[in-house]
């Protein structure tokens, strides 16, 4: 059962970034016009929340699907994806349990998502098993501090408060870790900074999922 007042998080939340992600996409957006680049067929978006990504696409062939726990960014996503006159099959799920079927996509999405779920590895599991062999999934996720750092420390104290305001997210948590460790044939990152508080540190990268061997 959701906790009272998880509703009118989640709507408060839809609406802030709705309005005011502006700043942050001006830094992040030749990172994912680079990540983008070439993705085609079908295209697994988890957690698109507004459809902040779907300007990126350049090949208009990509069949889009969104996986989105919070109900209320569809009207934003939808809004958008009618401004540039895109499709989209948007579902209604969580990244633990995605409504896809196996090895069907041939790539998948994370942008700022792995800080939310609920359980990582569970999560990074469900896009190997809907991944094709061979697919990828391209990421930019903000990632915790070094260790024994004042940002990290920051990190730790204010988690707590920050996932309750921020739709569960986590500004302390080793995502690179837990995409090292997720059973990818590849992954491979750059480090960057982002002008945002708390959450500077982020990854930018790709994870393969290994292909079947011939028989």
């Amino acid at each position: 059962m959701d906790k009272p007042g998880a509703g009118l998080n989640q709507r408060i939340f839809a609406w802030a970034i709705s309005r005011f992600s502006g700043r942050y996409e001006r830094f992040a957006g030749k990172y994912k016009e680079r990540l983008f680049a070439g993705l085609s067929g079908t295209v697994l978006e988890i957690g698109p929340g507004t459809g902040i990504n779907l300007r990126y696409f350049g090949d208009p062939g990509v069949r889009w699907i969104g996986v989105e726990p919070n109900l209320f960014m569809e009207r934003y996503l939808r809004d958008e994806a009618a401004r540039l006159g895109m499709t989209v099959d948007l579902r209604i799920g969580t990244a633990d349990a995605l409504p896809v079927d196996n090895e069907s996509v041939d790539a998948v999405i994370s942008t700022l998502v792995l800080c939310c779920v609920k359980d990582q590895g569970q999560s990074l599991r469900e896009v190997i098993r809907v991944l094709k062999p061979g697919g990828r999934l391209v990421f930019l996720e903000h990632v915790a501090a070094a260790p024994g750092t004042r940002l990290r420390r920051m990190q730790n104290f204010i988690t707590p408060v920050w996932k309750r305001l921020g739709d569960g997210c986590h500004p302390n948590r080793e995502t690179g870790v837990a995409l090292e460790c997720a059973g990818f044939a590849q992954v491979e990152y750059v480090r960057i900074t982002a002008p945002v508080p708390v959450v500077s540190p982020q990854i930018v990268g790709t994870a393969v999922k290994g292909k079947k061997p011939s028989t």
